[in-house]
């Protein structure tokens, strides 16, 4: 039996590591990863680094898997929300689809690349892979499955889609595309999709 105590304890260690981790995103999202030092994130949440490495042994790495944790399942809220699924045709769920995908990671490109570019503690494409992580993934799935005509092997063709919507944002923020094409290249995955 838990005591008040206790439960009370674990409510603040729970408060102080969320504390953390947002302090972790709004500097990385303000100034880059490289900005979000143990010494800046102590400050901005008023505590020791001790304190920090108490929640994040592993250190930044730690921080930055807490941080795309977040970022996965705010990313699986995005493509599993009614506005994606219940769009109407096939081509307007695929399209609402990549639009909530490609909207995510302009809106939080460090919390992004914590998801997909920095190193992170998290296996992926594995039985090992937490169920946050996995969960973006199965909401594409959900969405192919879901076509008229899905594809025969759903799984690959929702990791297609899946890196060519990364491959888009990645080319986006790098600024290697067209400006003011994103739309037809949207539209160009959804055919390719939907026929």
């Amino acid at each position: 039996m838990t005591t008040p105590a206790a439960a009370r304890r674990a409510r603040q260690v729970a408060e102080r590591r969320d504390r953390i981790v947002a302090a972790a995103r709004s500097l990385a999202e303000e100034h880059g990863w490289e900005a979000v030092t143990t010494r800046r994130l102590a400050d901005a949440i008023e505590y020791s680094q001790p304190v920090l490495y108490g929640h994040f042994p592993q250190g930044r790495t730690e921080i930055v898997t807490a941080v795309a944790l977040a970022g996965f399942e705010e990313l699986a809220a995005s493509l599993a929300s009614p506005a994606v699924t219940d769009a109407g045709s096939d081509a307007a769920r695929v399209r609402a689809l990549v639009t909530a995908y490609l909207d995510f990671a302009a809106r939080h490109p460090a919390t992004y690349d914590a998801m997909f570019l920095l190193p992170v503690l998290v296996p992926f494409a594995s039985d090992e892979t937490p169920p946050v992580v996995r969960a973006g993934f199965e909401a594409i799935v959900a969405v192919l499955s879901g076509l008229e005509s899905p594809p025969a092997d759903v799984g690959t063709a929702a990791e297609v889609l899946w890196g060519s919507v990364h491959g888009l944002a990645a080319l986006h923020r790098a600024g290697r595309l067209a400006p003011g094409q994103d739309g037809g290249r949207v539209e160009a995955l959804v055919q390719v999709l939907t026929g």
